[in-house]
């Protein structure tokens, strides 16, 4: 027996894939020629899996903000938020965040990652309950398992088993978490939340909601899709990433409760990790001012996810549930997913290939990701290159 034996099936795919000449995972980028192409693998690609939704991550007003944060106050902060690494303009994002979201409260996280999971990993401790939607993202999965709640998941989207849940709990409610998302960024669905919403109001506990892929698309102001239901007075605690619609790195938490205070000195992920550099921040707060200046950024957005959207099922492939910026194609056979992700690449374009257990399900998807910054044109060379793998195989 070895430390490594776990390991042993990862060695193997990786293996698999290194004989056939293909490695999906951990593709490198050689060279970003603009927000949606750049060298990868040694092919010049479109870019459509990497969540640049707004494709801000080479708008001249970010990068100019950037640049001067650089040469202003260096490199890094070389320290915690608890020590010398608060910032003013750390200070100065929290509160343009909360007054994004009409929330009197924030904070603001190195990555979207210790955002999400030190937020599930803080709120509800031993004695609580947390539940959770099925399909929720591995840093929620993780934040939970270290919290020391119980934890009880509910079927993807299914209300229905939410509420049988929730019924259970009884005097429990009263010390319970329902962590949902507002669009799963695998498949691209979004949460019922304005029903979760009525549910939680009807048995109690609290709300958190994970706005990582849906913040800067979906409502009037952008802010998700609690506002796009109307129910943001229902949820308690939102989380997001700065690393999908505001092109940057890091993550946040707002709130209305005065609490969440209280809740920074006690997370872990927020305490013992360095705060996020002064270019990050700077670029941050100039993509989250031209996220409210521009919305013609989101309905172009949108205008791209339906024009690949409407293409691929025209071309009969079975992609993900209803239209959003998120279109994932599943494919059966973990071969031909593979093959199929090398020949778009060799085709001119770059998507995510997500295999078991990363997937949802015993299946593997091509996960495509639009943005503001795509063209017509380019859309256009996505879908010629998959109605190309149609010629080849009956789609999964």
């Amino acid at each position: 027996m070895s430390l490594f034996d776990k390991f042993q099936p990862i060695i193997d795919v990786r293996a698999e894939l290194q004989s056939l000449g293909i490695m999906p995972f951990g593709a490198v980028t050689e060279k970003i020629l603009s927000a949606t192409e750049g060298i990868v693998n040694g092919h010049r690609v479109i870019l459509a899996g990497t969540n640049n939704y707004l494709g801000l991550t080479f708008d001249p007003e970010c990068i100019a903000a950037a640049k001067t944060a650089i040469e202003e106050q260096g490199t890094g902060t070389t320290g915690s938020r608890m020590a010398n690494g608060t910032f003013a303009e750390h200070v100065l994002l929290e509160q343009e965040l909360a007054a994004f979201f009409n929330r009197r409260h924030a904070i603001v996280f190195t990555t979207g990652y210790a955002a999400t999971s030190g937020m599930c990993a803080t709120l509800a401790g031993p004695g609580d309950t947390i539940v959770l939607d099925a399909d929720s993202h591995a840093s929620i999965y993780d934040g939970v398992r270290l919290s020391g709640a119980d934890i009880v998941r509910f079927r993807h989207n299914d209300v229905a088993d939410l509420e049988k849940r929730l019924r259970r709990l009884g005097e429990r409610l009263s010390n319970t978490l329902i962590i949902v998302e507002g669009i799963y960024s695998m498949l691209g669905d979004r949460s019922p939340l304005r029903e979760i919403a009525e549910l939680k109001r009807r048995y109690g506990g609290m709300l958190l909601v994970d706005e990582a892929h849906s913040m800067g698309m979906l409502g009037e102001h952008g802010r998700g899709l609690a506002e796009h239901a109307g129910v943001e007075d229902d949820v308690d605690f939102i989380a997001g990433t700065f690393s999908k619609s505001l092109g940057a790195i890091g993550g946040f938490c707002v709130s209305n409760h005065p609490e969440l205070d209280a809740v920074r000195f006690a997370t872990r992920s927020y305490i013992f990790t360095a705060s996020p550099s002064p270019s990050v921040i700077a670029s941050t707060r100039t993509a989250l001012r031209l996220l409210q200046e521009r919305p013609q950024l989101r309905e172009q957005l949108w205008r791209n996810a339906r024009h690949l959207y409407d293409g691929l099922e025209a071309l009969g492939f079975r992609i993900s549930p209803q239209v959003s910026p998120v279109v994932a194609v599943t494919v059966e056979d973990r071969g031909q997913s593979i093959q199929w992700w090398n020949r778009l690449l060799e085709s001119g374009v770059y998507v995510n290939l997500v295999m078991p257990p990363a997937s949802p399900g015993d299946y593997s998807l091509l996960r495509c990701s639009v943005s503001a910054a795509h063209t017509s044109g380019q859309i256009e060379r996505i879908l010629a290159a998959f109605a190309a793998l149609r010629g080849s195989a009956t789609p999964g």
